[in-house]
């Protein structure tokens, strides 16, 4: 029995950051997706080895201050632009809601389950970090924009989009603590949790009570927003490296850590889609459902990624390492799927 697509009203342009950039996407853009962002992530990785001392601890930049106010202000941007009419678009879909779901905290988790306790040769920071990609909720703005440019049920992958950022909150930290908690490590998941309503729900929450008065202009000037968002991040990730190149963690690493991240990147994002996409023959989904399910399932998101890792591991010396296996899946994941989406577009 095949799921309906069309079993739930459109969402407005206006009313969603991924609804919006999408709806006039349909065809596959020409340029490609991995722009001056993944660019700028490597200057300020080079940048953050050649100056590592402002951005360390004690350094003027104050990291401690100036990574709390960021992680805030990326979470108010998103909750100004997000809008909670994406959750109730797509709300009859849900086997196909159920599929990205598990997926992404189910499937993934048990798939990093295997890579830690597997690789306990590893260092430990890349194992914690190759299980944190694995825990971290799915992205919104390319999970969609790549579903409308292969044509896919564009109102499901704004749900699903949308219900992985909120799910993450939760779920991404319990898998951390439970995983933590196995290996005799533990993580403090009472101050964890509160850094991440302090920090993250709650300026969410105000960027959403923000709407009615500064949503019609944040659709407006949507661009320079994206890029106070993205130059945030990247400051975030500049500090985040900081510390570890002050320690010497990548020297004691040395290119193997590298080679391993993307190896194992590789095998993660392949077994995921291809799984997706069983599941999805399995249940009969129709081509518009199974692109929906496939993008959304095997996307992890570096834009939370980033704030998260900063408020759950605090100022973990191996934090670069922790951050490694996204900043590795990021880039990976918008090449294949750009590539499938010009593919599932051409079809007839």
């Amino acid at each position: 029995m095949k799921v309906p697509t069309e079993g739930a009203p459109p969402v407005p342009r206006a009313e969603s950051e991924a609804a919006s950039s999408s709806a006039a996407a349909a065809p596959l853009p020409k340029k490609s997706p991995i722009d001056g962002f993944v660019l700028g992530l490597l200057a300020v990785v080079v940048l953050a080895w050649l100056f590592p001392s402002p951005g360390a601890k004690g350094g003027f930049l104050h990291p401690e201050v100036l990574n709390k106010a960021g992680v805030a202000l990326v979470f108010f941007l998103n909750g100004l632009t997000l809008s909670f009419a994406a959750l109730r678009a797509g709300t009859l879909l849900w086997r196909l809601h159920l599929v990205v779901q598990l997926s992404t905290y189910v499937l993934f988790p048990v798939l990093g389950l295997v890579v830690y306790f597997a690789g306990a040769w590893l260092d430990s920071s890349l194992r914690l970090g190759l299980f944190y990609l694995c825990a971290l909720p799915s992205t919104v703005s390319s999970s969609v924009a790549m579903t409308a440019a292969a044509r896919g049920n564009v109102p499901a992958a704004v749900f699903n989009a949308t219900l992985s950022s909120l799910l993450g909150v939760v779920l991404t930290p319990l898998w951390l603590s439970f995983v933590l908690g196995a290996t005799g490590s533990g993580l403090p998941l009472g101050k964890v949790i509160l850094d991440l309503v302090l920090w993250l729900v709650l300026p969410l929450t105000l960027g959403q009570l923000s709407r009615p008065l500064l949503g019609e202009l944040a659709a407006r000037h949507k661009k320079r927003l994206n890029l106070v968002d993205r130059g945030t991040i990247l400051v975030l990730v500049y500090t985040s490296f900081c510390d570890s190149f002050e320690a010497g963690v990548f020297l004691s690493q040395g290119p193997l850590a590298l080679v391993l991240t993307v190896a194992v990147s590789f095998v993660l994002l392949f077994a995921v889609l291809g799984v997706t996409s069983q599941w999805s023959r399995w249940l009969g989904f129709p081509e518009e459902d199974r692109i929906a399910a496939i993008f959304c399932g095997s996307k992890k998101t570096l834009a939370s990624g980033v704030p998260m890792a900063r408020l759950i591991f605090g100022q973990h010396p191996g934090l670069s390492m922790i951050l490694l296996p996204i900043m590795i899946y990021h880039p990976l994941q918008l090449l294949v799927c750009t590539w499938l989406a010009g593919k599932w577009a051409r079809r007839v």
